[in-house]
């Protein structure tokens, strides 16, 4: 499987780009956020890819970070969710987006993204409500793709996460950066994290993220 591509991009579409790896052309297909992020033609690039084989089509995805990629592989394990929604999702929330809406519960966040209606995104919701906070907690060592090298095949390597881990000093601080990286507060983020802490001992670090999330939901 093609996981990692870099080159140049000979041009770029609404859904799609080429890129130029000495002479070959891959047409990569991404979300509208992740073609917003990346540079022009003639422009060196480099992403992480997953490769839809079918009976009928070979067609290649690119993300811009690890956690896109990872997100693209979960939303598309679900039932009736396919690439293109699953592209839909990431483009309208980005990964750290769509970990916290699924976090939360909250299925509207994932219906705004166009074509996808409100059984698909409760399903998603529901289906992944577990897997979230393990993507969050790993999210800060999951880099960009870089590079300026020929396409290659690398392999899928699993990142290892705390959430076998029961809570400590490190799974508080994994809990932490994962809640810094959605753009919360440190004061605040420290808080809700104590608090999760304190009211559930035996926590995991998914389960921690997940609770000080709650705690740090706007009241209404």
């Amino acid at each position: 499987m093609i996981g990692k591509i870099a080159g140049r991009i000979d041009y770029k579409s609404t859904d799609h780009l080429l890129v130029d790896v000495r002479g070959v052309g891959y047409l990569v297909y991404c979300s509208e956020r992740t073609l917003a992020s990346l540079p022009g033609p003639g422009e060196a690039v480099a992403l992480f890819t997953d490769l839809l084989v079918r009976e009928d089509v070979l067609q290649l995805f690119g993300f811009a970070t690890l956690a896109e990629k990872e997100w693209h592989r979960l939303l598309t394990s679900v039932q009736g969710v396919g690439a293109k929604a699953s592209l839909a999702i990431l483009g309208t929330l980005g990964p750290d987006g769509v970990s916290r809406a699924i976090a939360l519960g909250d299925w509207n966040a994932v219906k705004a993204a166009k074509g996808v209606g409100p059984k698909i995104a409760q399903r998603v919701v529901l289906d992944l409500k577990d897997k979230a906070p393990g993507i969050m907690a790993m999210s800060g060592g999951l880099t960009a793709a870089t590079g300026d090298v020929p396409a290659e095949v690398i392999e899928p390597t699993m990142v290892q996460t705390a959430s076998a881990a029961p809570v400590t000093a490190s799974s508080q601080a994994d809990a932490l950066s994962a809640l810094a990286n959605l753009g919360y507060a440190p004061g605040d983020a420290a808080g809700a994290v104590a608090q999760a802490a304190g009211e559930n001992p035996d926590a995991q670090t998914p389960a921690l993220i997940r609770a000080a999330l709650k705690l740090l939901a706007p009241k209404n």
